[in-house]
């Protein structure tokens, strides 16, 4: 049965300051260096531990076949991993669009793991969490190491950053942009210089995919031209997302307020530690 007491968590998203493309190994995969920036805005997850070993997601209204939805795969592996007898309600209570490249899906997942380890008594480090979250993907880790970080190889190598307090306009254009068709681009730049970890904000911001996709995707290249008297659209990953940074919170929200009437569009801050990890290992309950 259920715990009647579900308990809201944060699942921050993340956008990508920067993405460049440094090479691309024999097993097809592409070498990386990128800069994550979390946010203080994104999804929440609602657990209520159960003690049988059932593990319920949101249900078909979700629009994600059960065994598809990461939520459910992460508390799934836990359980694998760790032998617990346990089981969870989990409900996800979407904010990030999916297909955005701002990390929905993959810090939906970490929160799980990250609650569930501790709402079980499961013991795994974070360490250990992280790269049980990596089988789930790429992102996963960024998100249960709870700190904006430098990223290289595939991504999975996370250097933490201190970046202060940011302040961004995020803009959804509503495209669906195929990161599969985008990395076999032949016109994809594949061999980017990377930057010194301790000069990485001082040099120019740039995606190595943005010329892929404004080429592919008429209606994104629309987007970044029709932002642009609000600053300098950026894209996060490969996602059809897109960010703007402000100088401040209140020119954040103003300019979202007024870029809503192009695309859905909001302010959000940038912060150096998860607010999922504000709660979990720095006294909040």
């Amino acid at each position: 049965m259920a715990d009647p007491e579900a308990r809201p968590w944060p699942a921050p998203a993340k956008i990508n300051l920067f993405l460049r493309i440094t090479g691309r190994r024999a097993d097809g995969y592409h070498e990386l260096q990128t800069l994550f920036q979390l946010l203080d805005w994104g999804d929440e997850v609602l657990v209520s531990v159960r003690d049988d070993m059932a593990v319920r997601g949101n249900g078909p209204e979700f629009g994600v076949p059960e065994n598809d939805d990461l939520a459910v795969r992460a508390a799934r592996l836990l359980q694998a991993e760790t032998g617990c007898r346990l089981g969870a309600d989990l409900r996800v209570n979407k904010r990030v669009p999916p297909g955005s490249g701002m990390g929905g899906g993959s810090s939906d997942a970490a929160t799980v793991l990250s609650v569930l380890n501790r709402e079980w008594k499961c013991g795994l480090t974070i360490d250990e969490l992280a790269a049980l979250g990596a089988g789930l993907g790429a992102d996963v880790p960024v998100f249960v190491r709870g700190r904006s970080a430098l990223a290289t190889g595939i991504g999975e190598k996370l250097e933490p950053v201190c970046l202060g307090d940011r302040y961004y306009v995020l803009v959804f254009p509503g495209v669906h942009v195929s990161t599969q068709a985008v990395f076999e681009d032949p016109e994809l730049v594949r061999d980017s210089r990377p930057v010194e970890a301790g000069a990485a904000l001082d040099h120019g911001w740039r995606n190595d995919c943005e010329a892929v996709v404004r080429k592919r995707f008429p209606a994104m290249d629309e987007a970044f031209d029709r932002l642009s008297r609000w600053g300098r659209p950026m894209m996060t990953g490969t996602g059809s997302g897109l960010f703007i940074e402000a100088r401040g919170k209140d020119e954040a929200i103003a300019s979202a307020r007024e870029i809503k009437t192009l695309y859905n569009s909001r302010a959000a801050g940038g912060v150096d530690e998860s607010p999922l990890h504000a709660r979990l290992y720095s006294g909040g309950a």
